[in-house]
């Protein structure tokens, strides 16, 4: 008997209610759409689609930390400051806003300066806001892309653009490409993990990848009492026991009806991702359970105590995820998009951020975890050098600010420059495209060459674009 697979999204969440298998469907959740599995298996060495697969080259990083700040970071209060917005603040504009973006709240506008103050930081004197002094205690570890620039205004298309390479196409994010190429060096888990995502399915979908390279999405970081962190990880009326013997005669009538066809991908991915989903349950709880870890540790990340609490969560869960073998994780903090009382807004997000983020730093670096672990921080665009409402700040993708650690670049210094008021991106530009990539690169993978075949042609992250920036590599 072959399992029926309904179709996407609409009939996914009635399957995972009434799956005969009675196990969790965290793995399943990626493999309820229509998929193609051409190649899979001749890219894993024996077979197996997560098995850790050796690099094109040999690699500066091993996994990848993406936190995202979701709804766009102002630069120009952050990491870019410009002496001529602080002189001119309040002034008319020196240039004209595009015909083509919307001007919602910039009638008779003015040139709004930095709502924080700037410091000078570690060894490299790198200038940051002294809203994130914590993070500011690693500048020496940091490279700052200031001239990143991506190609849609809007929220939904960027945040696309950033996790996919791609506006409008439903393609595989980057996150799904990392496990396609490289596996996952822990086969009771995922190689993909995106920890409160917020931002939707289809950005952390394998699309036409094999299922099983799906983000796996985890919904609860034990702020809420009772709540699983995986949704659907284990079926708490069916023992263990039950569950196995269920999911064996599911998997031998599966690999049955596999030898009568002879060849059929899709029914292997099922085989695969059943078998991790059971695997996970074992694993899996022992890795979200943050009792676990020292107080120090807790205190250096800021649990326990506002505003902190739930953000430091997150990232100390990502670095135990890193550090058990799941190659790339993701950690969203939403709550960047300042189009009005951006000096209040900016202060409370960083706030959040600040002791978290510079915990992890602090974690991965004391573990000897921080030079093979490439740590991205950024949104999907950053925000104008001119006032909207007043007080806030319009979406601007011409020119902003991402940063990366550890993994093979540079630290303490800076790539790129925007213009006298950090509008548009000048020198040493950076497009999503090409920061992707650099990061496949840094990870021993040729951008170029990790393909796969769909619709008649080879796809690939960058599409046909991105240009590795080898200026920031150590």
């Amino acid at each position: 008997m072959k399992c029926v697979i309904p179709s996407p999204v609409s009939s996914r969440r009635s399957f995972l209610r009434t799956s005969a298998c009675g196990f969790g469907s965290l793995a399943l959740n990626a493999l309820l759409q229509h998929q193609s599995w051409a190649g899979s298996a001749a890219a894993s060495p024996n077979g197996a689609p997560l098995a850790a697969r050796p690099p094109h080259f040999p690699a500066r990083a091993r996994r990848v930390i993406f936190l995202f700040m979701k709804g766009g970071p102002s630069h120009m209060d952050l990491f870019d400051y410009k002496p001529q917005l602080v002189s001119r603040s309040g002034g008319v504009l020196p240039y004209q806003l595009p015909s083509t973006e919307a001007t919602v709240g910039l009638e008779a506008t003015r040139l709004l300066g930095p709502v924080s103050g700037f410091k000078h930081q570690g060894q490299s004197g790198l200038f940051m806001s002294d809203l994130l002094p914590l993070i500011g205690r690693h500048a020496d570890d940091l490279c700052l892309l200031r001239a990143m620039h991506a190609d849609s205004p809007n929220h939904p298309v960027a945040i696309r653009q950033l996790h996919t390479g791609n506006l409008f196409d439903v393609v595989p994010s980057m996150g799904s490409w990392l496990s396609y190429g490289l596996g996952t060096e822990n086969q009771q888990l995922p190689s993909y993990v995106t920890i409160l995502p917020g931002e939707g399915e289809r950005n952390f979908s394998s699309a036409f990848l094999p299922a099983i390279h799906q983000g796996t999405a985890i919904q609860d970081v034990g702020v809420k009492a009772g709540q699983d962190p995986i949704r659907h990880l284990a079926d708490p009326d069916i023992s263990r026991d039950v569950q196995r013997r269920r999911l064996d005669l599911i998997q031998t009538m599966n690999r049955r009806q596999l030898s009568r066809l002879q060849a059929d991908q899709q029914m292997e991915g099922v085989i695969e991702s059943f078998e991790l989903a059971f695997r996970m349950q074992t694993e899996t709880p022992r890795l979200v359970d943050l009792a676990r870890e020292s107080q120090a540790t807790l205190d250096l990340y800021g649990i326990g105590r506002a505003p902190t609490d739930q953000f430091g969560r997150q990232c100390l869960l990502a670095r135990r995820l890193a550090e058990a073998g799941v190659r790339f994780v993701q950690v969203t903090l939403d709550g960047w998009d300042h189009h009005s009382g951006i000096a209040g807004g900016l202060k409370n997000l960083c706030s959040q951020c600040d002791q978290p983020v510079a915990g992890l730093l602090t974690d991965l670096k004391s573990r000897g975890l921080l030079d093979e672990t490439l740590v991205l921080w950024g949104g999907e665009f950053g925000r104008t050098p001119h006032a909207q409402n007043g007080d806030g700040r319009e979406h601007n993708q011409h020119g902003f600010t991402m940063w990366m650690a550890g993994g093979g670049v540079k630290g303490g210094v800076v790539h790129g420059a925007t213009d006298d008021f950090g509008y548009h991106g000048v020198d040493g530009k950076v497009h999503i495209n090409d920061l992707h990539a650099t990061m496949l690169h840094l990870l021993g993978l040729d951008h170029e060459r990790l393909t796969f075949e769909h619709h008649g042609r080879p796809f690939r992250l960058t599409d046909v674009a991105g240009k590795i920036v080898r200026e920031i590599m150590a």
